[in-house]
């Protein structure tokens, strides 16, 4: 069973590489004029997109807490791991987790909740501020989607490293670098990391403001931020993974074919494109193509435990609960300790009228949760369930 509907959320695609000249960038924005179609949404330059500077800008307050976070009794000794660990502490509760946290750095210093792109955007300008030395990563996790409004958004993972300047004069504290990450196991999971430059960054900023434009039906404000994001990073195949949605859903099937091939033509292995366009192939009738590519993709994704938690998440909204509870349980199979899985088994086993099943899956989601947010709301609902 396919999924239904694909949106690209925070980063999934090989990033355009720092070094390249400004020959090939030029070439590259050249290009992309054909793929962008301003005529679908006429009044797309009536939303603010956020410029770089907004996006990075840092108010005093963030500027001070920096200072106070780095510098060890003289202005020339930087603690670099104190102030890596400031800024995940720096509230009563710490740094909190929200996935739909896309927020501005400054922003984030305020509300003091970021997702993994928010904390890195965040870091990022207030190290620079400090004249410390930074380097995105793009984290290669497996495909992992969650669920939104009735879509399916593939997540990415970014982090950054932090490091003391080899140049500088300054006294380093204790260690020379310190990585940001709300979630240390990916970092200690050996996964492969790919350094993404800065207008990399704004483009994946841009997507997931895009995104969620997107799912709030606000199709022409996702159009502003998609365009500004082909313009800044062309080579950043997600963006065209998403514009290819938003043409498809105002039913120009032709400019959505050509954006896919695009984004193909940037990564022909990426199944998530592939999948948006047998979901096409349905649209134009092409049925026999698309059940082809269906056929392909699911036998590649088969040993994802996120795939069959994606289809237990949509079985689950339709309220299919044997058919979710099938889906879940495969999940399960490959993957014992995620939380989010072990909480679909929950969820519906209470829907099937199971409670025992129930809180024994509650119990292992709040104690496999990665964060105190996650394992309060856990507990809560454990809390619910033992007051029936």
């Amino acid at each position: 069973m396919p999924i239904q509907s694909l949106l690209t959320l925070v980063i999934i695609t090989v990033c355009l590489a720092a070094c390249q000249s400004t020959q090939q960038d030029d070439r590259a924005t050249a290009d992309i004029k054909p793929l962008l179609k301003d005529e679908l949404f006429p009044s797309y330059t009536l939303f603010h997109v956020e410029s770089e500077e907004d996006v990075f800008y840092l108010g005093e307050e963030a500027k001070r807490f920096a200072e106070r976070s780095a510098y060890d009794n003289a202005l020339n000794a930087k603690n670099v791991s104190g102030f890596v660990n400031a800024i995940l502490d720096y509230s009563d509760n710490g740094m909190v987790y929200r996935n739909n946290a896309n927020t501005v750095a400054n922003t984030t210093f305020n509300n003091r909740a970021a997702n993994c792109l928010s904390l890195s955007i965040m870091t990022f300008a207030l190290a620079q501020h400090l004249g410390l030395d930074t380097t995105f990563y793009e984290v290669d996790i497996p495909e992992y989607w969650t669920r939104r409004d009735g879509f399916s958004l593939l997540n990415g993972h970014i982090n950054l490293r932090v490091s003391a300047p080899e140049t500088s004069m300054a006294i380093t504290i204790g260690t020379t670098y310190a990585d940001v990450d709300f979630d240390p196991q990916v970092i200690r999971s050996h996964f492969p990391r790919i350094p993404v430059s800065q207008k990399n960054v704004l483009a994946m900023f841009y997507n997931n403001k895009g995104a969620d434009a997107f799912v709030a039906n606000s199709y022409t404000r996702a159009y502003s931020y998609f365009r500004a994001a082909a313009k800044v990073a062309p080579t950043l195949q997600q963006t065209w993974t998403n514009l290819g949605v938003l043409y498809r859903m105002q039913g120009d099937f032709e400019q959505a074919q050509r954006t896919y091939e695009h984004a193909l033509s940037l990564d022909p292995e990426n199944l998530t494109v592939w999948e948006n366009l047998a979901i096409l192939y349905r649209y134009q009738n092409r049925r026999e193509e698309a059940a082809e590519l269906f056929s392909k993709i699911e036998t590649k994704r088969k040993t994802n435990p996120f795939y069959h938690f994606i289809l237990g998440e949509q079985s689950f909204e339709d309220g299919k609960f044997e058919k979710a509870l099938s889906h879940y349980q495969r999940a399960v199979r490959l993957d014992r300790k995620n939380h989010e899985v072990l909480f679909g088994m929950a969820k519906t086993y209470f829907e099937l009228g199971d409670t025992n099943n129930a809180v024994r899956y509650l119990k292992s989601a709040e104690t496999y949760a990665p964060d105190d947010y996650s394992a309060e709301r856990y507990s809560s609902k454990l809390a619910v369930l033992a007051r029936r």
